[in-house]
């Protein structure tokens, strides 16, 4: 079960680690994008942002209340809604790598809390749990602030920040769809007793994949700070890594022959 789990965490990151972005398609498309386009990117960007995904889905992991999901989730809703419009609309920015390297440790950080990490490794109480998914929501937003300054948002001050209202709307809307199958999902499996039996190991399987995502957002982070020491830009590095794969399943291949 636990190999089986680290796999899947692999082969997810492997498929989706760079569809988590704002592509030169939607840029072009955003030219002349009005209000509904940017409830309609703010959506997809959230279904596919798996790094905010993960983090929510340790949320609610062990929610089973109503009450308790609709006051967290509203929680880091509030939070990541607080800087990607104040972010956005006063120009504050940050290399994107960086943020979302911050946002793989909060998936981490939320994994090693439900595994009771503070108490039976620290001998520490855990941090108030509501404060912490709100900080973390803070930094969400401006990870997602980072990704919306990369589009045209125009030059009048009203329709920039509509636009900005419009796109974090669509995220909002995104989050709720992404939601509903997880919730549904965790509803049926905490009726059965698997669900005890293995959700520390899920949430090893959380705190793994937190560790990949940081590792890659490092790796970008590195190319895009010090690319003069590297001796090659991002495209380059980019077919070098694909060179190094059709070599790698060139060996794999001769190997079983």
């Amino acid at each position: 079960m636990r190999t089986l789990l680290i796999l899947s965490a692999l082969f997810l990151l492997n498929t989706i680690a760079y569809a988590h972005g704002i592509s030169d398609a939607d840029k072009h498309a955003m030219l002349d994008g009005g209000n509904l386009k940017y409830i309609w990117l703010g959506a997809t960007h959230m279904l596919t942002g798996y790094d905010h995904l993960l983090f929510l889905f340790g949320v609610v992991f062990f929610l089973k209340t109503v009450k308790d999901i609709v006051k967290f989730v509203s929680v880091f809703t509030l939070g990541h809604s607080i800087t990607l419009i104040l972010a956005t609309f006063m120009g504050v920015n940050a290399n994107y790598y960086l943020i979302d390297a911050v946002i793989a440790i909060s998936v981490i950080y939320k994994a090693f809390d439900n595994n009771k990490g503070f108490q039976n490794y620290l001998h520490l109480k855990s941090p108030n749990m509501l404060w912490m998914v709100f900080l973390f929501g803070l930094i969400h937003g401006f990870g997602l602030s980072t990704r919306l300054q990369q589009l045209p948002l125009g030059e009048d001050t009203l329709e920039m920040l509509m636009r900005i209202i419009s796109f974090n709307i669509g995220v909002e809307f995104g989050q709720v769809l992404a939601l509903i199958p997880i919730l549904f999902i965790l509803m049926i499996w905490r009726q059965k007793e698997s669900f005890m039996q293995h959700s520390k190991v899920v949430n090893h399987a959380i705190m793994f994949a937190g560790f990949m995502l940081l590792l890659m957002q490092l790796h970008g982070y590195m190319h895009t700070t010090n690319e003069e020491e590297f001796g090659f830009n991002r495209d380059e590095h980019y077919h070098i890594h694909m060179d190094m794969k059709a070599e790698e399943t060139k060996q794999s291949v001769h190997g079983t022959l």
